[in-house]
């Protein structure tokens, strides 16, 4: 009984910090999107619809910075 509860407990915590690596670079992300948009609330839901369309093209992390700065130019030139 004391390996399960050890297995158990073991688990749960692996799976908590997954869960919690997994939120906490999410909100990295998110925070940069919306750093890169300043005040500007058009361009913050801009900014915001940029960091899903990278997400659904599978940008690398080491390139979404860059990527979302080129974003963050289309809207200042659009």
């Amino acid at each position: 009984m004391d390996y399960f509860i050890i297995a158990v407990t073991t688990l749960a915590g692996l799976y908590f910090h997954g869960w919690l690596y997994v939120r906490i670079k999410r909100w990295m992300d998110r925070d940069l999107a919306l750093s890169l948009a300043g005040d500007d609330e058009h361009k913050r839901v801009f900014m915001l619809q940029r960091l899903d369309s990278a997400r659904a093209q599978k940008v690398k992390r080491k390139e979404l910075a860059a990527w979302l700065e080129r974003a963050a130019a289309e809207y200042r030139a659009g």
